[in-house]
């Protein structure tokens, strides 16, 4: 169980580093640069800590469909950043991607 925790610092970081990287203006601005730099390198961790046990497939997949989705509210919400019906029906499509790959799927290790 703990590498799906692992999983979701690792989406949570992703969407908060990409969230600052606009208000980081270019990295012109240290605050938001910091939260970029030091949110991308918790992402990557916490994904590495998650790829031991879980495919890679499935974790990337995971990570970032979770990310689109995430990310696409997140600017509606703060900028504004408004999507059209065939902008929603592609991140409807990325998330229900994300749950057949879970719920169907089953990868195998290679050894």
């Amino acid at each position: 169980m703990k590498q799906w925790a692992f999983l979701a610092v690792a989406i949570v970081s992703e969407v908060v580093a990409t969230s600052a990287l606009k208000a980081s203006d270019g990295f012109s601005r240290f605050a938001p640069s910091a939260i970029v730099i030091a949110g991308y390198a918790a992402a990557f961790y916490f994904l590495s800590l998650t790829l031991r046990t879980i495919p890679v497939g499935v974790a990337y997949a995971i990570w970032s469909g979770a990310g689109v989705a995430l990310i696409a509210a997140i600017a509606w919400i703060r900028f504004g950043q408004r999507l059209d019906l065939p902008g929603i029906a592609g991140i409807l499509l990325i998330v229900a991607g994300v749950v057949v790959l879970n719920l169907f799927s089953k990868p195998v290790p290679h050894g």
